[in-house]
């Protein structure tokens, strides 16, 4: 398994400075520690299952942009038509990284749906996306960092990551206020 935290300050270190990231859920907080930039959105708020269509469509409006979405298990189970959507017109910008764990973490480690024998990546790839990965050793991950910046998009990338003891705390900014943030950096 991996460690969340490693994962997301390599692939803090790893972003360049015009990628819009797109978090969700349980990696909103500790990404808001590594990385705080008008291009990075925490949606925890509400819409929960949602983050990754967010995420999508800036891709398909910014396409010179690599947009990355950081999106939990059980926010994608909750949206599935989304891999299948992504399918349809292609972004070649867009990453989505699904950060497996099977627990509903920011609202109390609720085991997810079919925790354990669920195949992300298959069902990406059934959905018609090629680029589908699951990595599960930080040695595989180093391995694939730059892809997630790099692959040809759309590219789903499924991190099977440690369960968190206690939930993850939301983000304290106003959603309104992230969002004009987000809005702000991408037509600049």
């Amino acid at each position: 398994m991996l460690d969340k935290y490693s994962c997301l300050k390599k692939l803090a270190d790893r972003r360049g400075s015009r990628d819009a990231v797109i978090t969700t859920m349980s990696v909103s907080m500790p990404w808001g520690e590594l990385s705080d930039t008008p291009l990075d959105f925490a949606s925890v708020d509400s819409a929960m299952g949602h983050g990754a269509d967010f995420a999508y469509g800036l891709a398909l409006a910014q396409p010179d942009r690599r947009v990355l979405c950081l999106n939990g298990d059980g926010s994608t189970l909750m949206c599935l038509g989304t891999l299948v959507t992504i399918t349809g017109k292609p972004a070649p910008n867009f990453t989505l990284i699904i950060t497996e764990n099977g627990t509903y973490e920011v609202t109390g480690n609720q085991p997810v749906p079919g925790a354990g024998t669920v195949d992300f990546e298959g069902m990406a790839r059934a959905a018609g996306l090629q680029q589908a990965y699951t990595i599960d050793r930080e040695e595989d991950f180093d391995a694939k960092l730059d892809l997630h910046f790099t692959a040809p998009g759309p590219a789903v990338f499924v991190w099977r990551i440690q369960q968190a003891d206690e939930p993850v705390p939301k983000p304290s900014a106003p959603i309104r206020q992230r969002a004009h943030a987000l809005r702000d950096a991408v037509i600049s």
